[in-house]
């Protein structure tokens, strides 16, 4: 049933020879791409190492249990164990988001509503920071426009962990799902009459590329320099520090204005360019592959309305998975464990019956 698992404990030993080497680490890039497929593979090693050595067990307690009947009943456990592993195997198997184990830039842009929008934008960058606290990563504002009444035209922010995570546990493994529209329904600060006004913003959610993973041809690219500009227009530097980058072959264009310096932007900017053409390439490469491949598309329709936070009834809805809870006000705080949790449950369940049904 696992066939598979014997090469990937050929390549986790691979990896472990190679992680001792002392010249693998005056190449920091290759470490961590090293690094990273080593703890991924460490799971799936431990499990089937457990499994196969509970088979032996529970051989062990049936010869024995003919001389002591306490040994029948470890066996019954062993048995259960086993199963337990069998499943959790299973899963481990399952083909999942080559990208999954990558941090994540994620950029919120207001939308339909004007400056409510933008409030809300603002609304949603806090509660992804506070989320992105309890989890212990690191946050770093890329770029930023704010609004007149403090919110956000749009703010790139890029999310990190710290060290290794465990698969499944990185931020884009996390937060990939919250990509798409979310809509917000309440009662405006602008709005002298109390009336429920219905707005929205966009959440774009992309893995952040390393150098490794995208070559750009320096040929490949426009570079503009221009001012800043705050909330209003008005200019908010005398220098022309602000960069935006077209990305010829594409037509992908980033532009960056938060930090003073011209090269600082300019750094940033490739950062998010870089992300941006990772994630373009995954979705080419989606669309014209096998059905080996085709598993691994993510399941989640960023195009779509996916959220609505009503503030009256304090109802957050997931409209993807049916996912309804009274407690806006704490996931506004940060806690989207259990929504998170519920979209990665549901996209496990299709990729495991994609596979299933190509048995």
């Amino acid at each position: 049933m696992f066939e598979a698992v014997q090469s990937l404990k050929a390549e986790y030993a691979e990896l472990e020879r190679q992680m001792s080497d002392p010249e693998l680490h005056s190449d920091q890039a290759n470490a961590r791409r090293v690094g990273k497929r080593y703890a991924g593979l460490a799971p799936v090693v431990r499990a089937y190492d457990e499994w196969l050595q509970t088979a032996d067990d529970i051989e062990a307690a049936k010869e024995l249990a003919h001389e002591d009947p306490a040994f029948a009943e470890e066996a019954v456990k062993l048995e259960a164990r086993r199963d337990e592993l069998t499943e959790k195997l299973r899963m481990l198997l399952v083909p999942r988001d080559p990208s999954d184990d990558k941090d994540a830039i994620l950029e919120i842009k207001a939308g339909e509503g004007g400056d409510e929008s933008a409030l809300f934008a603002g609304d949603l960058l806090k509660m992804y920071l506070k989320y992105a606290e309890s989890q212990n990563w690191k946050t770093e504002v890329l770029d930023s426009a704010e609004s007149d009444l403090g919110g956000y035209k749009s703010i790139t922010v890029a999310v990190k962990a710290k060290g290794t995570p465990e698969p499944g546990e990185a931020p884009y493994a996390k937060l990939k799902f919250e990509g798409g529209v979310h809509r917000v329904q309440r009662v405006p600060v602008t709005e002298s009459q109390g009336r429920i006004h219905t707005s929205a913003a966009g959440v774009l959610v992309l893995p952040e590329a390393e150098d490794v993973d995208v070559e750009i041809d320096q040929n490949d690219l426009r570079i503009d320099v221009f001012r800043s500009s705050g909330p209003g227009g008005q200019s908010v530097n005398t220098t022309d520090s602000a960069v935006r980058i077209t990305h010829l072959p594409t037509g992908i264009v980033v532009s960056m204005q938060n930090e003073k310096s011209q090269l600082q932007n300019r750094e940033q900017a490739m950062r998010v360019l870089r992300s941006r053409l990772l994630a373009a390439a995954q979705e080419a490469a989606d669309q014209e592959a096998s059905d080996a491949r085709r598993l691994q598309i993510r399941t989640v329709d960023r195009s779509e309305r996916i959220r609505t936070y009503n503030f009256p009834e304090n109802r957050f809805s997931d409209h993807r998975v049916g996912y309804k809870a009274h407690n806006l006000d704490q996931v506004l705080g940060g806690d989207l464990a259990p929504v998170i949790q519920a979209l990665t449950d549901a996209d496990m369940a299709a990729r495991l019956d994609a596979v299933e049904s190509h048995q």
